[in-house]
């Protein structure tokens, strides 16, 4: 005669997720505003100088729920670091640069570049800091070589039909060029401060201005597209 076997629920193995107080559980809502407070944090005080319980403070979580998502205070670093290269190159990738003339579309690209720069001062800090720890996290990433290598190749595109129509001169490394703009624009950002201290009349405001968005477009157009002199 068969019988009815009834078994008890086992458990889940995996760790039960923390409970927030006072917040609707919603991993990936909490996730991302844990990336977002602990980018500020990150980029004002270094990893050395983050302080987790202030994470925790602002996100209204815990240290369990951020050790829970991430790991660790070296794994939310990495992932901060990640964030901020997936949102460049997100938003980079939505440039529409193949329906662009070349001249056009190496202008926008430096324009974009030159904007998200001054306006997220976030990112350049996190990666000044990241330079200070010679790139050690950043080369844990599993991901961060496959993110920027559609950066260089969005860069070759544009390049290379310019090449082809006559208008960028031959013989440049794609990689050199996204340098170019990086360096102008980077430092834009990175030195506010100090150019601020030492040439007065070029101290910042709001928004930083060391090299003007013009003049950084010019330079690396006139360098793309125009033969250099040894």
């Amino acid at each position: 005669m068969n019988q009815l076997v009834h078994f008890k629920k086992s458990k889940a193995t995996e760790p039960e997720v923390p409970r927030e107080t006072g917040r609707t559980n919603d991993p990936a809502r909490t996730m991302a505003e844990i990336l977002t407070v602990a980018t500020h944090e990150f980029a004002d005080k270094g990893l050395t100088g983050a302080r987790i319980d202030e994470i925790a403070a602002a996100t209204r979580s815990s240290k369990r729920m951020i050790y829970y998502y991430f790991g660790n205070k070296d794994g939310l670093y990495l992932a901060v670091l990640e964030e901020a290269y997936r949102r460049m190159r997100a938003i980079e990738a939505d440039l529409h640069l193949d329906d662009l003339l070349p001249l056009a579309a190496l202008r926008k690209l430096v324009e974009f570049t030159y904007d998200h720069h001054r306006d997220n001062e976030d990112f350049i800090r996190l990666v000044m800091n990241e330079n200070i720890q010679r790139g050690d996290y950043l080369r844990q990433s599993k991901s961060i070589q496959a993110l920027n290598s559609n950066a260089i190749q969005s860069v070759r595109a544009v390049y290379e039909r310019g090449v082809a129509q006559g208008v960028f001169r031959p013989g440049l490394d794609p990689v050199d060029i996204h340098s170019a703009i990086s360096a102008f624009t980077f430092f834009n950002v990175s030195n506010r401060h100090t150019f601020g201290v030492i040439f007065q009349d070029r101290a910042s405001q709001d928004k930083a201005q060391t090299l003007k968005r013009e003049h950084v477009v010019e330079l690396i157009l006139r360098f793309v597209g125009h033969s250099v002199s040894a």
